[in-house]
């Protein structure tokens, strides 16, 4: 009898360890509600965003922690975020070969309707983040009735300035070419120079014809985006957005061929020159160099009328879903949870960005607010829209202009030759 009841008490015990043993490896966070072992899933997120590689990875560890705890879900998440030079050619690469990340960025105004109409957008209309976004930003990433993407920057920009040295000279942003050039006068005679140049990058020199392009068109020829479209304009038409490229050229910083967007962000940063023509975006990169750095904001003049003296209201950077994912209901989570409403202040806040959304509370920054008053006062217009390569060309044509490889008229028949073979590309 005792024989017997000590081989019992022994099963008992051995059989408490095993269910320990099986409570330990299978219960408590590692493994979700049950017990389970959490699925494993992999998302590919394509990003332009190189210089905010910690920022995002940070972020999407919170993501990662609340699909386990919330879904059981093992994430693991390939992030790719190539040189803003190559970004976009490497992402048609992969969209045109079948192989889509489930995740990428694009620019709401140049690329969203290419890209929609290829096919590459899924609908992201009712998606929970769509009715908290601004109806402003709404409208900029929304095509044929549909939200195709989340925006990331909302942006108000103009050139970027040296407020510190603007109050020591006792200048204030011009607002006219002839102002301007009274300006870069006076800071040439204070030897400092007017302009930081770097072009190692060509989306950066890109941007003063982004600027100039912007104001001129505006104020001066609205219908001239119709016309390009319909083959019955030229850039020749527009030709004077080359009086302030101009004077940037002949007013900047030696050798901007050796300088990347880092090391012009560093030289403006402590000082190497007045202006900037660079976006907000840029806000973070300066400020980590110099904290102390008082940053300006102003449209940038491109005739001898203030009114064509506009800020650029638009959307740049947006996240869209591909249509192929294979993981598609956590892409959807993911991209939800880029607008969270816990989390994602504190994300733009540190990048730096425009709100974008109701969830958004937090304080903006000076150069938002001096932008803002361009806008309130009607000083404003919404980015353009031009043709898919068109923008590429405008950035490789430049950077042989300023090295006088190319002439005036040869950048005018080269673009006028790829806005139509963009055109042609759409149809």
């Amino acid at each position: 009898m005792k024989k017997a009841l000590k081989l019992m008490l022994t099963c008992v015990l051995a059989l408490s360890v095993i269910a320990g043993c099986g409570s330990a490896s299978t219960g408590g966070n590692a493994n979700g509600a049950g017990g389970d072992k959490p699925k494993e899933v992999e998302l590919k997120v394509f990003m332009s965003f190189p210089r905010f590689k910690d920022q995002f990875e940070a972020y999407f560890d919170k993501f990662k922690a609340k699909m386990l705890a919330e879904k059981n879900l093992d994430v693991t998440i390939k992030l790719e975020m190539p040189n803003s030079d190559q970004a976009k050619q490497i992402l048609q690469t992969r969209l045109a070969s079948n192989d889509a990340p489930d995740l990428f960025t694009l620019h709401a105004i140049a690329d969203i309707p290419t890209y929609y109409e290829a096919g590459y957008l899924t609908d992201l209309s009712d998606q929970p983040f769509v009715g908290d976004l601004y109806d402003s930003v709404k409208q900029t990433v929304t095509y044929d009735g549909k939200v195709v993407a989340l925006p990331l920057e909302s942006l108000s920009w103009g050139y970027l300035y040296n407020k510190e040295i603007f109050a020591d000279l006792g200048l204030t942003p011009p607002q006219t070419l002839d102002e301007m050039k009274a300006v870069v006068d006076k800071l040439n005679a204070n030897n400092v120079k007017p302009f930081l140049l770097a072009f190692q990058e060509s989306w950066i020199p890109q941007l003063m014809m982004a600027l100039s392009l912007g104001g001129i068109v505006t104020s001066e020829h609205p219908n001239w985006i119709q016309q390009m479209n319909e083959g019955t304009a030229s850039y020749k038409d527009v030709e004077d957005v080359f009086n302030i490229i101009d004077l940037i050229m002949e007013n900047g910083t030696d050798k901007p061929f050796e300088v990347s967007g880092a090391t012009g962000s560093a030289d403006f940063a402590n000082g190497k020159a007045a202006m900037w023509v660079q976006g907000t975006w840029q806000a973070e990169t300066l400020l980590k160099v110099n904290p102390d750095m008082q940053i300006g904001v102003a449209p940038l003049p491109v005739s001898n009328d203030p009114n064509s003296t506009m800020i650029n209201l638009s959307t740049s950077t947006s996240l869209a879903v591909s249509p192929t994912s294979e993981n598609k209901e956590v892409a959807m989570e993911l991209i939800n949870f880029i607008l969270d409403a816990q989390e994602s202040s504190a994300l733009f806040e540190e990048l730096k960005f425009n709100p974008v959304s109701n969830v958004h509370h937090y304080e903006t920054f000076p150069w938002v607010d001096e932008a803002s008053q361009y806008v309130s006062q009607g000083k404003a217009y919404q980015d353009l829209s031009l043709p898919n390569g068109v923008t590429d060309e405008t950035a490789k044509q430049l950077q042989s202009y300023y090295a006088k490889d190319a002439t005036k008229e040869d950048m005018i028949k080269a673009l006028d030759k790829a806005w139509a073979a963009g055109v042609r590309g759409n149809q």
